[in-house]
């Protein structure tokens, strides 16, 4: 499991003649096999975030340390194997391949993690069921609707059995209630699996499934709210 700290980083981007300041001195901590809402409008870092977490990018400076090791200083082949054995993302827009099955699309982020040779991935055709896609397995992404595509973007995600699992705006582009039975999807697998969890969101009606919720603003935490009874999704008020 994924314990995370986060000391003084700051990240900024080049824009023009500009300097922009995505992230400015942030320190947070998230436990393990907790469920994060990290919550903020457009521009207020949260993304960037995200990017840092799951080795997309790295800080200028600060560390982000995720369980044992401090990612912020690792080089591009070892930021590669990180995220690709430790770490599954879930996308607003999908990402899944058109040419390949549901059922092909989750082997093949097992396989590209090397799942199967060392024995820790899970069951493509058992993730897809779990999420209550075990007869649709055959089926191509043009094929199934907004809510199953994304079902199927999370049974990628976790069928290499990583550590930890980054959504970005999992639930942007789906309708309320294709959003909350995708969000009731990983609040059980979360509470299962015990895999911490982090999601990035701009809607604050998430932010009640959480364990924990960073407010972000302008590149700084605002402030981080411990929820000790959070709700199940489908008593959120949207």
């Amino acid at each position: 499991m994924s314990h995370i700290v986060l000391r003084d980083v700051r990240k900024t981007y080049r824009m023009g003649n500009n300097l922009i300041t995505a992230l400015d001195g942030v320190s947070l901590e998230i436990e393990a096999g907790q469920l994060t809402v990290v919550l903020g409008p457009s521009g207020s870092g949260k993304t960037t975030l995200l990017n840092l977490l799951g080795g997309l990018e790295s800080p200028d400076s600060g560390s982000v340390r995720v369980g044992d090791q401090d990612i912020a200083g690792l080089k591009n082949g070892k930021l590669t194997a990180y995220r690709r054995h430790n770490v599954g993302f879930v996308f607003q827009f999908f990402n899944l391949l058109p040419t390949l099955t549901a059922l092909e699309n989750v082997a093949l982020s097992a396989e590209m993690a090397d799942g199967y040779a060392y024995g820790r991935a899970h069951d493509p055709a058992e993730m897809l069921a779990r999420v209550g896609l075990g007869d649709r397995t055959d089926h191509y992404p043009g094929q199934l609707s907004g809510g199953q595509q994304q079902r199927v973007a999370v049974a990628r995600a976790l069928a290499k059995n990583p550590a930890l699992v980054l959504a970005d705006e999992p639930t942007g582009s789906l309708d309320v209630q294709t959003g909350i039975d995708v969000l009731k999807v990983m609040r059980a697998l979360n509470r299962e699996t015990g895999q911490t969890f982090v999601l990035v969101t701009h809607n604050s009606a998430i932010a009640g499934i959480a364990d924990r919720v960073i407010r972000v603003g302008s590149g700084k935490v605002q402030n981080i709210i411990n929820n000790p009874d959070p709700f199940e999704p489908d008593e959120i008020e949207w």
